[in-house]
């Protein structure tokens, strides 16, 4: 059971040290001290998945394309990606820290949320200290992992308390780091910290926040709301709340598929449209799959570039009716590529992806599919993503129409009118 709103919670964030790493120094206790990552390999365009504590006093660091590890640490070990095993491994986790509480949220493989509200206080011995210190032990003693913990009144201090304990310990060595923030001291703790401590806070608006000559949260927390809200909108209204330590998320405890996606890493980059839409075409496909798969359909779809230099961009367009059918994901998508990728710019990985997701719905043959009209959102930057033309938008409401009807009646039911061109008179 959830506590109750307003009520004072106690929090703990659990966050696996190099888990990938940890998991592959059990299976060849050999790798334990020396510097190796896990990941792909350097002549594939492989990506750093986890690194070592010795590979990081090299430099080396999480997403890091595998050829630049290797070379800031040459001696460095490259193990291969298991994450079959890894799932496995985490499952167990999660069931230990289930039989502390059922009130978990797993963000990641690596890391969940537990509300403890219940065990802790009211006359009772056990603090959420104590209690940290003791899933920590058992973690170790059970599964022979280390792991990280911040405890607090809420998600956002507790994950950011985290974070601040792992700075505490010298790199080269699992941190097993523990920082405990007290119910009343959340702004106090916070406010030395720098703005892109708190979530939300990317570079780009950390680059605004610091025009404004606010660097730390504590500057952000002494900042006027009405101008926040005025200069970010919702966003700024957030900002202040979560500057003063305050965040009201309760800990989600069953989680719903929130997004479906396909990206491709390629061995070289492609400045090709032929092999970019390939790529996209089969991306649509997979996404299809799983939707259908799942009894699912998507309201928006999504394209993700990553450059040559590294660099994302990502767009985003919602359709006219939701649909799990791969045509009308590969036309919207394609659209956005049309005007994302300029043409003849490198890219190193393309990606598909749908959100705004709801179970299938189950059409009459006389029900219309159409639905009221949204507008397009874009994301990351001001540059605004339509449909060009009333006839690009009837050639989208067309196909979706098609594709709904060929899921329900099959392919052979359905066929285009011949195009004028070929009209014979």
């Amino acid at each position: 059971m959830a506590s109750p709103p307003g009520a004072t919670r106690t929090i703990i964030h659990v966050d696996l040290d190099a888990f990938y790493c940890a998991v592959e120094e059990k299976r060849d206790p050999s790798l334990r001290g020396t510097a190796f990552a896990v990941g792909g390999r350097a002549d594939e365009r492989g990506v750093v998945a986890s690194c070592s504590y010795a590979a990081r006093r090299s430099g080396v660091r999480s997403a890091m394309a595998m050829g630049m590890a290797q070379r800031l640490c040459p001696h460095l070990i490259v193990v291969p990606t298991r994450h079959s095993h890894y799932r496995a491994v985490s499952g167990g986790v999660m069931a230990l820290l289930r039989s502390i509480t059922p009130q978990l949220e797993q963000l990641s493989i690596d890391e969940a949320f537990l509300d403890v509200t219940e065990l802790v206080g009211d006359g009772n011995e056990v603090t959420g200290r104590s209690l940290a210190l003791e899933i920590q032990r058992r973690v170790w003693d059970e599964l022979e992992l280390s792991c990280s913990l911040g405890v607090a009144s809420n998600k956002m201090v507790a994950k950011i308390a985290t974070d601040c304990g792992k700075a505490t310990v010298s790199t080269g060595q699992s941190p097993r780091a523990l920082c405990v923030v007290e119910a009343g001291t959340e702004a106090d703790f916070l406010a030395p910290l720098p703005v892109s401590a708190l979530w939300g806070v990317g570079p780009k608006l950390e680059a605004k926040l610091k025009e404004l000559r606010i660097e730390t949260i504590g500057d952000l927390a002494h900042w006027d709301e009405r101008d926040l809200a005025h200069r970010f909108g919702k966003h700024g209204v957030d900002l202040a709340k979560h500057a003063r330590g305050i965040d009201r998320r309760e800990v989600v405890t069953e989680r719903e598929t929130k997004s479906i996606s396909s990206e491709t890493t390629f061995l070289q980059d492609v400045s090709e449209w032929e092999t970019l839409h390939a790529t996209l075409l089969e991306q649509a496909q997979s996404v299809s799959f799983q939707l259908k798969k799942q009894k699912l359909q998507a309201s928006t779809v999504k394209l993700k570039i990553r450059w040559s230099d590294f660099s994302f961009s990502t767009r985003q367009t919602t359709l006219l009716s939701s649909t799990d059918a791969a045509p009308a994901i590969e036309a919207a998508a394609t659209t956005l590529l049309s005007k994302l990728w300029i043409g003849g710019e490198p890219v190193r990985l393309l990606g598909v992806g749908v959100s705004g997701l709801s179970l299938v719905r189950q059409l009459g043959l006389f029900d219309s599919v159409d639905e009221p009209e949204a507008v397009p959102e874009e994301i990351e930057e001001p540059e605004e993503i339509e449909l060009d033309s009333y006839m690009d938008e009837r050639r989208q409401r067309l196909q979706e129409t098609l594709s709904l009807l060929e899921a329900r009646f099959g392919s052979a039911m359905v066929h285009l009118g011949a195009h004028p061109k070929h009209e014979s008179h």
